[in-house]
């Protein structure tokens, strides 16, 4: 998996060095920083305060989107990972409009893209995605996209060669002076899997942000800064089901700040 990874990434930098210029090749870029505070988290320490730092880009053959996380358990050290910990995800798409130059459109579908994640933190959590992904006309939505990836691990853990699927969107609602943003992600591990490690379970991960343009309120520019809450709901985290002896269903919402840069 690694070496598809490596030679996608080959393929693209080919694709790239065909292009007159930077100019040509870089559309728009987004940098923020996000503080969340919340309780209740289940599997890890139940109080987390987390730093997220979010890039997103789009160029022209594709766009991306990484993430990486900072999280600081309170009064209750993680049995594995200690006081603290980080996980990210690195997450580049090649379009097949922007490669071949043609409209890949029929109904709601806008573009046909090859999606790819990587996940990786401390821990026993690197996995490797791939799959087909379409980005959708939906009435009212800033924008809509749905990410199919098939799940690869190194094969020493349960979670090996399953499918996901990943919804994300942006929707803006005007409110007064101002708008509330909801945005966020689905992922949603569709089936089990087995080895001598241990087992995947299936699983569903809704994790939307509801957020208040207050930068637009106070006159201060949009989209630059932001307060809200971000709700997060996990049927069977990280895969393990859940029973009468160890919780794994999450349900809980963090106080949120975001400031774009």
């Amino acid at each position: 998996m690694k070496r598809i990874f490596s030679n996608l990434a080959l393929t693209a930098g080919l694709l790239a060095g065909t292009q007159a210029g930077a100019a040509d090749l870089f559309q728009w870029q987004s940098n923020s920083l996000t503080y969340l505070y919340g309780k209740d988290f289940t599997v890890n320490p139940q109080i987390q305060q987390t730093v997220t730092f979010e890039h997103a880009d789009a160029w022209a053959y594709g766009d991306n989107f990484l993430f990486v996380d900072k999280i600081f358990y309170n009064g209750e050290a993680d049995a594995n990972l200690g006081a603290n910990t980080y996980y990210g995800e690195i997450s580049p798409r090649l379009s097949m409009g922007k490669i071949f130059g043609q409209k890949f459109e029929f109904g709601p579908i806008t573009d046909v893209l090859l999606a790819m994640t990587y996940e990786f933190g401390e821990g026993d959590s690197e996995s490797y995605l791939i799959g087909p992904a379409f980005d959708l006309a939906v009435p009212g939505f800033d924008y809509f996209q749905i990410n199919f990836y098939q799940r690869h691990t190194d094969g020493n853990r349960a979670g090996d060669n399953v499918w996901q699927i990943t919804p994300v969107w942006s929707y803006t609602i005007p409110v007064g002076k101002s708008d509330i943003l909801i945005d966020g992600f689905i992922d949603w591990v569709v089936d089990n899997d087995s080895n001598a490690q241990g087992t995947y379970h299936a699983n569903l991960h809704f994790n939307p942000q509801i957020k208040y343009d207050l930068g637009k309120a106070l006159n201060l520019g949009a989209k630059q800064l932001y307060v809200g809450i971000e709700y997060d709901y996990w049927k069977d985290k990280y895969g393990i089901k859940d029973s009468r002896f160890f919780d794994s269903d999450q349900n809980t919402a963090s106080l949120l700040v975001k400031a774009f840069f």
